[in-house]
């Protein structure tokens, strides 16, 4: 009886809604999971029967619930959090270590100063000109700690970078593996659902670590290149990024992909390896470079005015400084002198004549070229440093804490497609529960008018 076939196909598709639904409620708490549906197709008459209103019903698909636009909506942001969150601990150590009183050269020159200042009341007083070595030699090592905090970050930025790399290349190869099973799958007409979650999934945590580009393609895969252009995944097919340091000590990222090779501009590619190939290149490298300079600038300086005057003995005066960029034990180190070399006298023939301590002095308010601050007095140098990565820290923080936001938002209009929502899932298994017994009460009653059939034969 066609009651009977109608009814039938009314409780499978019931049974395939409910079984969707237990689906969605099952992975409520899954990350990534995108919630499906059943899709109903009603089945036409067949033809020659102008008195049927139908064959029942079928299950024409299950439905995924995802926006591709939303999507990428995600992945850009995951892309711009990660590029400034990767930066965020480099600058915060930063700004601690060169704005504390016990490392800051503007503090070592101060005191340094203030011993000179000292020693000019009495120019002869071993005591004061030993004061004025000690403090050269202070200065001296605050230099050294800094260099070697920023080598340390250096090396640290390398080895994130180095991590991230191999991080990319993970994920770029499940990508591409994902691929060529979605690709297998689909065309077996099997629910792919689970599949395309997990690529999804993969996607994001690899646009955290790069800025990527997505393009679906016919056969279900997913093509991704970086912003620049260059193929980072196609089809089952995945690029490999490495890097190599190069004299500068800097490091050049590469692409292999198939037989070519690409140099990637550091500048250019998002993402975690984005933002620490901009800390390196726009604030850690010119902040080595400002304060070696600072440090040479100094050492030059001070050891060229003490050598244009006259030590206790009427002998022109030793150097104060060492400067070796070079050098293992420091770049700034305190020569081999004695007080009474000091050549603070103008006269050699006058050993309490403070002339050329006094110009000395006034070397601090001498101009000096620094990279990234131009011409600057020795005096300031270092506090202009000091404000201008106060001013890129604070503009790193407010744009990572709008990238925060963008990305919540980004994640709230993705769950609203896609994520469960219990309260539906509710209402949808009871509906579906009622369609089931609805449809089971339809093949009571056709089974009912059959037996009254047989009995009055």
């Amino acid at each position: 009886m066609r009651m009977v076939h109608n009814a039938l196909s009314g409780t499978a598709a019931a049974q395939a809604a409910l079984n969707t639904v237990s689906q969605n409620i099952a992975n409520v708490m899954t990350p990534g999971y995108s919630r499906q549906g059943v899709v109903l197709a009603t089945l036409v008459p067949n033809a020659g029967d102008p008195h049927s209103a139908g064959s029942g019903v079928d299950v024409a698909a299950i439905r995924r619930f995802s926006d591709d636009y939303k999507n990428l909506q995600l992945w850009q942001a995951a892309a711009s959090r990660g590029e400034l969150s990767a930066a965020r601990p480099y600058y915060t150590q930063l700004e601690q270590v060169m704005g504390n009183s016990g490392s800051s050269l503007s503090v070592g020159l101060d005191k340094f100063y203030a011993a000179l200042n000292a020693v000019s009341a009495d120019v002869g007083s071993s005591p004061l000109r030993d004061q004025v070595i000690s403090e050269a030699g202070a200065l001296a090592q605050r230099v050294n700690h800094l260099n070697r905090v920023y080598a340390t970050q250096q090396a640290s930025v390398n080895e994130q970078r180095a991590a991230t790399l191999t991080q990319i290349n993970s994920l770029s190869g499940n990508i591409a593996a994902l691929n060529a099973k979605i690709a297998a799958v689909q065309s077996s007409e099997v629910n792919t659902s689970g599949l395309l979650d997990e690529r999804d999934r993969q996607i994001d945590q690899l646009a955290a670590l790069v800025d990527v580009r997505v393009m679906s393609q016919p056969d279900g895969s997913k093509s991704l290149t970086l912003r620049s252009g260059q193929p980072l995944v196609m089809g089952d097919t995945a690029a490999t990024l490495g890097s190599s340091t190069q004299p500068d000590g800097s490091q050049r990222v590469t692409l292999a992909f198939a037989q070519e090779t690409f140099v990637l501009a550091n500048d250019n590619v998002g993402g975690q390896l984005g933002g620490l190939n901009h800390y390196e290149r726009a604030v850690l490298r010119p902040m080595v470079a400002a304060v070696s300079t600072l440090a040479q600038e100094l050492a030059d300086r001070v050891n060229g005015q003490l050598a244009a005057g006259f030590d206790m003995a009427g002998n022109p005066g030793a150097p104060l400084f060492v400067f070796d960029a070079a050098s293992a034990d420091g770049m700034l180190q305190l020569a081999a002198i004695q007080s009474s070399q000091l050549g603070f006298s103008g006269d050699a023939t006058a050993a309490g004549d403070s002339q050329n301590l006094l110009a000395l002095i006034a070397v601090k308010d001498q101009q000096v070229v620094i990279p990234g601050l131009g011409s600057v007095t020795l005096s300031d140098a270092y506090s202009q440093l000091t404000g201008r990565l106060a001013i890129d820290s604070q503009q790193n923080k407010a744009a990572l804490s709008t990238a925060e936001v963008v990305r919540a938002e980004a994640e709230s209009s993705w769950k609203s497609t896609s994520s469960v929502n219990n309260d539906e899932e509710a209402v949808n298994l009871i509906e579906f529960q009622k369609m089931y017994q609805a449809n089971m009460k339809v093949i009571a009653v056709a089974n009912e008018l059959f037996d009254s059939t047989l009995a009055m034969l």
